[in-house]
Formats: structure tokens, C-alpha cells, sequence
């Protein structure tokens, strides 16, 4: 186990949240970690990586975004000799303070309790006695609901941290498996069918939640152990956007958009897959080919992570968005042929 204190500031990734730096935000990470030897040949490829669970309670020193507790699950890579550590963590958290429109206007970060959280930790570990260790680096720590409901402005934490390690029993390097040859490994084209849906709002607040429905299909090509490409098409319905464009139609007759638009768009896309396991993390780049109605760009992209329930199916969760501007929280199943 290990409990970190980090202090820091909130970055101004948006002039619209200006006003809500104020002083440092501080917490604690308490983080339980569970060593891997080797047993999967995955573990051995990325140097005997932890796996765990994450709980942050971070007070955003400022009164209208109040204080976060989340609860994520992480994983810890290791280089240097295992004194330098990557941790990955990605889970939900809850807000104390979101936005109000009668006691809480000023919050245009947090239109929701409930957050997607993500962070990033790169730490130097030092061992002080047999079984502890001490810590110390820095920590990104993102906050956003996903455009599930506006205002979801969002933010950022840059912060340092300081903290002690403990291990319930002592390392035996004798205890890893040794890698031992490395030997090229690929595998055929396989196609991928994958359904995604959810909730999202646009940005204008009290407009209402919408579900969407996006219908992808796409080859891989696994290259290595570790990495796999990407390439495929997909179809987005969106029925805010429906809703967006009678509104723009109604509020704003100086523009030339007469609400009869095409809501429906289709994307073409790239992507990159990092497998770990049965968890697979991955970006896409995509293009749509047919864009009817302007909104946010015709490029975007797509982070996620997917997890094998077989050699078959898959479920994931992931984020769309338009460069830094979320689109949508999307949660999916998918079929692997």
C-alpha cells in the first residue's frame, strides 16, 4: 500500500475558468497494489506491472467547486530498475458542489455530482528499510462528466507529491519469471463490430440529456505483443444534435440554419491499440465524410479502454471528443470475428 499527499494548482486549460482559481487544491491518493511475477506473459513484457485500486479525496481550495472523492482502478509500470513509477488510473469520483443554477452559478466546471476521473502519476521510489519505501514526483489529475451535462468546462490539477510505500512482504527478484527470448509475434486481419451509446447534452445549459447511438466497424491488425492498428468506419445518431439544430433554427434567425439539417454523421478513423492483457487501451483519429450540419469540426478522436470477456466479445468504455472539447461519455459492447 501506499498514501501520497499532493499540493498544486489547477490549470487554466480555458479562460472560462478563471474565476475559479483561486489558491492550491491539495488531497491524499491512498492506493492498494497487487504485485504480478510473470505468471501471464503479458506481465513479463511490460516489466511485472501492479494492478490495483485508488482512493483521492482532493479539496479544490475554491468554495464553488468544493471538494472530490474518487475511487479508481490504476495500474503501476515500472522502469529504472523499479524506482520509477507510472501509475494510470481511471474511475469515477463525486462532487460536494456542481453547478446550480440558483446557489451554485458560478461552477461552469462541474454540471454533475457524479465525474468521469482520470490521473497520471510519475513518482521516484526509494526504498528507506526492507519493506518501505519513500515517494515523491508529480500528478495530473482531470475531472469532466463526459458532456453528459453541461456546463462541463472541466478541469485540471498539476500538482506535487510526497508519500510512503509499504510492502506486506519483501521483494524476491527470484520470484519474477525471467521474459527470456523475445520472438515476433503477429496475427491475422480480424473485424471488429462494436456498438456505442450513452447520454450527452450540448453546451447549452438546461437544454436537456439526449441518447446517441454510434455503429462502428472496422479491421485490426495485431503487429506485436503490445501494439495493433486500427482502421474502420462508423455511423453517429445523435439526438441532441437533432435537438441542437431546431434550437439554433429558433434562437438565432440571423444564421443561415433553417432546422431541417441532417443530424446524422458518418466518420472514417485510425486508431492505435496498447494491449495489456485483457485490458485494451486505444486512441482513434477520425474524419467525417458526411458532416451535414457544422458542430465542433469534422475531425475527432477517441480514447478508450476495452476488456475481453473471450477470444470473441468485448465491452469498453471511452471518451469522444473534438480536441480538448468532450463529446460524449460512450459505453460499448463489441463482437471480434
Amino acid at each position: 500500500m501506499d498514501v501520497n499527499y499532493f499540493y498544486g494548482n489547477i490549470l487554466e486549460h480555458s479562460p472560462d475558468i478563471a474565476h475559479l482559481i483561486t489558491e492550491h487544491p491539495h488531497g491524499i491518493l491512498l492506493s492498494y497494489n497487487r504485485k504480478t511475477f510473470g505468471e501471464k506473459i503479458w506481465e513479463r513484457y511490460y516489466n511485472y506491472p501492479d494492478v490495483g485500486v485508488s482512493l483521492l479525496y482532493q479539496d479544490m481550495k475554491n468554495p464553488h467547486l468544493g471538494e472530490s472523492y474518487g475511487l479508481f482502478a490504476h495500474l503501476g509500470f515500472y522502469f529504472l530498475q523499479r524506482k520509477l513509477l507510472l501509475r494510470i488510473g481511471t474511475g469515477i469520483s463525486y462532487n460536494t458542489n456542481p453547478y446550480d443554477r440558483d446557489k451554485n452559478f458560478r461552477n461552469n466546471a462541474y454540471g454533475t455530482h457524479l465525474m468521469n476521473n482520470t490521473f497520471l502519476m510519475v513518482n521516484y521510489k526509494q526504498k528507506l528499510f526492507d519493506n518501505l519505501a519513500l515517494q515523491a514526483g508529480i500528478i495530473l489529475i482531470h475531472y469532466s462528466n463526459g458532456n453528459f451535462k453541461a456546463p462541463n468546462t472541466s478541469t485540471n490539477s498539476f500538482a506535487l507529491n510526497l508519500g510512503v510505500d509499504y510492502s506486506f512482504r519483501s521483494e524476491n527478484q527470484s520470484n519474477y519469471i525471467p521474459l527470456g527470448e523475445k520472438k515476433p509475434y503477429s496475427e491475422t486481419f480480424h473485424y471488429n463490430f462494436v456498438f456505442r451509446s450513452g447520454f450527452h447534452s450540448s453546451d447549452v445549459i438546461g437544454s436537456g440529456e439526449y441518447p446517441f447511438y454510434i455503429f462502428s466497424v472496422y479491421a485490426d491488425k495485431r503487429i506485436s505483443h503490445k501494439s495493433t492498428l486500427q482502421a474502420g468506419a462508423e455511423l453517429f445518431l445523435s439526438e441532441m444534435l437533432k435537438e441542437y439544430i431546431y434550437y439554433r433554427s429558433v434562437a438565432y434567425p440571423e444564421e443561415p440554419v433553417s432546422g431541417d439539417e441532417d443530424s446524422k454523421r458518418v466518420g472514417v478513423f485510425g486508431g492505435y491499440q496498447l494491449n495489456v492483457g485483457k485490458i485494451k487501451a486505444y486512441v482513434n483519429l477520425g474524419y467525417y465524410i458526411y458532416y451535414p450540419y457544422d458542430f465542433e469540426g469534422r475531425v475527432y478522436n477517441r480514447l478508450g479502454l476495452n476488456y475481453s470477456i473471450n477470444k470473441d466479445w468485448f465491452v469498453g468504455a471511452s471518451v469522444k471528443s473534438h480536441a480538448a472539447k468532450a463529446e460524449a461519455a460512450e459505453f460499448s459492447v463489441g463482437y471480434r470475428l
